[in-house]
């Protein structure tokens, strides 16, 4: 039931953005927050897809190829400084290529499957503007949130549990470049261990260029970070190396990136694609 109704809210969100007029924030194809906020009584809404291959699962057990349908990220401005996000993956489907090693959970899988599918974990999050960006300071801000339990583990793509994070942002212009960061913590649940966390350390270092008014490149490394000596199963490193470009064309925002894997489990290679859209929503009282 939770996995219906969170493809049915992406499915309206995504219904609603249709109609909605481009605006100028953009986020993807990068995954690394910048500090920036949408404008109050603005909503942006992005949707890509993603295509990731070699990517293991220590949970399960199993190594494959992964195609993310319908990645969805909602956010809303509700102050110059504030803004409120909601997201995840409306299917994840994985073409098994073998079990690397032995799965630790029950599986609703055969000896005989060659795929299985899921629906993604969902987030909310808020992000706060704590100072805008001057001539010799950068801006920062502050982003905290939850993820949500919504996949099925014994499907053997989801961990079906609850996460925390939270990140210090900082960002700075210089002409046609932006650089901005992130670091923080995350806090997550340790699937077989009762009682047990895994504090991890989340990074995120991003630069955008703007070679024209319709064409930007954009670049990252981001993940998060395991810290002990074996990590709970199910929370170990992962993160992507993402460089790709936003083009503007035909009144939206299109982006594609190259993915490549930085730790052991994350997935070798893949491709990512997406469009944003930015309208207003409702009118700020002053």
């Amino acid at each position: 039931m939770v996995n219906k109704s969170a493809a049915t809210l992406a499915a309206t969100i995504f219904l609603t953005a249709m109609v909605a007029v481009n605006g100028l924030s953009q986020q993807r194809p990068l995954v690394t927050e910048d500090v920036d906020i949408v404008p109050p009584g603005s909503v942006r809404f992005e949707i890509g897809f993603d295509l990731q291959q070699n990517r293991n699962y220590p949970l399960s057990g199993l190594n494959g190829d992964l195609s993310r349908l319908g990645v969805v990220a909602m956010a809303f401005g509700l102050a110059p400084n504030v803004e409120v996000e909601a997201g995840g993956v409306m299917q994840n489907y994985l073409s098994i290529n073998r079990q690397y090693r032995p799965g630790a959970t029950p599986l609703m899988l055969t000896a005989a499957t060659n795929s299985t599918h899921d629906t993604g974990d969902f987030y909310l999050a808020t992000k706060i503007r704590l100072r805008p960006e001057t001539r010799r300071r950068p801006s920062l801000g502050f982003r905290f949130g939850a993820e949500l339990p919504n996949s099925n583990q014994s499907r053997g793509i989801g961990v079906n549990q609850n996460n925390f994070f939270a990140t210090v942002i900082a960002g700075k212009s210089v002409g046609r470049l932006r650089v901005y960061g992130n670091l923080g913590i995350g806090i997550l649940t340790a699937p077989l261990e009762l009682f047990t966390q895994n504090d991890v350390v989340l990074y995120g270092i991003a630069a955008t260029w703007r070679w024209s008014d319709r064409l930007t490149l954009a670049g990252e490394l981001q993940g998060r970070y395991n810290t002990r000596n074996m990590a709970p199963r199910g929370t170990e490193s992962d993160g992507m190396a993402r460089f790709g470009a936003r083009i503007r064309a035909a009144g939206l925002t299109w982006d594609i990136a190259g993915l490549r894997g930085l730790h052991r489990d994350s997935s070798r290679s893949g491709i990512t694609v997406g469009v944003t859209y930015e309208a207003p929503l409702f009118q700020v009282v002053k």
